[in-house]
């Protein structure tokens, strides 16, 4: 590491301030930000489930909270996740079988899959 000339000279592991941003690299994390809400989803999703299924007052306590403010965005949090998650998978697995594995194609692809989840967070926004 003493040998490396002095402008090559920096972190071994690059952190993410290092790199420069271009939209695979934003498409990699939010594939990995939306699988992590997907999970964190799964406690609140099964606490929905067990108010739909008891008694009248859990069921009226349940349907409260989903039409409340922060039910409908977690809702729609939830509802684009999904969809992202899923796209960016598809786009992953290709990627993997090696379809469409050059830097442009996974430019225009990672721009297809945000585009497919722009599309589905205004399209949730209006249904909710």
């Amino acid at each position: 590491m003493q040998n490396r000339p002095k402008s090559l000279q920096g972190p071994l592991s690059p952190r993410l301030s290092v790199y420069h941003w271009h939209v695979a690299m934003v498409a990699s994390i939010a594939h990995r930000a939306s699988g992590l809400a997907l999970i964190l989803f799964v406690p609140l999703y099964l606490w929905l489930l067990r108010g739909m299924t008891g008694s009248e007052d859990n069921f009226e306590l349940v349907s409260v909270w989903l039409h409340s403010g922060l039910g409908k965005f977690s809702i729609w949090l939830v509802g684009v996740s999904l969809v992202y998650h899923f796209c960016n998978g598809i786009r992953f697995l290709t990627i993997d079988a090696g379809w469409g594995d050059s830097m442009d194609s996974m430019r225009l692809s990672a721009r297809v899959v945000l585009a497919i989840a722009a599309a589905a967070a205004l399209l949730l926004a209006v249904m909710l």
